[in-house]
């Protein structure tokens, strides 16, 4: 999980974090940092082809992020559904994105869409140390 710049700015991390949690989901590890543009590129790499790759890059680094490793049965599916859907006015009410995000781009969190996603993810930036996880030798 991602809380984007404009969920710092608005200050809600606590409250997105209080309804990750209270969805049953657990939190191995969280920081808060700047990402640069050179991080943010490589983390949307996937995305480096599509139209809307430049703006979003601007929009990751244009303030602080808060990155979250997830944990708990069926994760991805429970968190996708906390966020809802990534234009804000399709999501679900009563969601994240449908109560605090502004666009299908500033739409305050982001979130892994698989469980192999969500690995790659995850280890972007987060070592096996961060999670509580011993490497095996």
């Amino acid at each position: 999980m991602i809380i984007k710049p404009d969920g710092v700015k608005k200050r809600i991390i606590g409250e997105i974090l209080k309804r990750v949690e209270g969805a049953g989901l657990t939190v191995k590890s969280m920081r808060m940092l700047q990402l640069d543009r050179k991080t943010a590129g490589r983390f949307y790499a996937v995305h480096k082809e599509r139209p809307f790759y430049q703006s979003l890059i601007e929009f990751m680094i244009s303030g602080p992020v808060v990155v979250v490793a997830l944990e708990g049965v069926n994760a991805i599916t429970r968190y996708r559904n906390l966020i809802g859907a990534t234009d804000p006015d399709k999501a679900e009410e009563g969601t994240i994105r449908r109560q605090f995000g502004e666009s299908i781009e500033v739409n305050t969190v982001h979130g892994s869409d698989s469980a192999e996603n969500g690995i790659l993810e995850t280890s972007f930036f987060f070592s096996t140390a961060e999670l509580g996880m011993i490497p095996e030798e």
